[in-house]
């Protein structure tokens, strides 16, 4: 048993007794920084757990001359296509749209084809999303912040 046990079940039970709407807006603030955080490890291009992603793969000889100038996931992590919602009961950070299979296949290290025409390839697991423990902190924070206010 943790020794902060009894820490957690009575903020538990103050969450639990906050209105309806203040709740969703607790949900939405820490949805946003959740969403912040993330955005900022994938451009360090690091897991949840700090291990940095694997590389890419060398291209072929006759592929394009000249190096690939982007980062990795650098349009994924955009507020465009990442995110974040606060309901009643839950925060949610999540990839939308066409980029959310993307985002899929390398966070679980799944197969895909490039383009129609090509053959299968299997991607290393890049984790996009993941909760690490200042993130924790961090939610811990904001609900700490937000009961003080109210």
């Amino acid at each position: 048993m943790s020794e902060f046990k009894p820490f957690d079940d009575r903020l538990n039970g103050l969450i639990a007794s906050l209105s309806p709407a203040a709740r969703r807006k607790l949900a939405g603030e820490i949805a946003k920084e959740l969403r912040k955080s993330q955005q900022q490890r994938i451009k360090l291009q690091k897991a949840p757990n700090g291990s940095p992603y694997q590389a890419r793969k060398r291209q072929p000889l006759r592929a394009k001359s000249g190096r690939i100038k982007r980062a990795m996931f650098q349009k994924l992590r955009t507020s465009r296509y990442m995110k974040a919602t606060g309901r009643e009961n839950s925060a949610v950070v999540e990839f939308t749209g066409k980029v959310q299979r993307i985002a899929q296949i390398h966070q679980y290290g799944l197969k895909d084809r490039p383009n129609p025409h090509s053959r299968n390839v299997q991607y290393a697991e890049r984790q996009l999303l993941g909760i690490s423990q200042t993130e924790k902190h961090l939610i811990e924070m904001l609900v700490v912040k937000h009961l003080k206010i109210q």
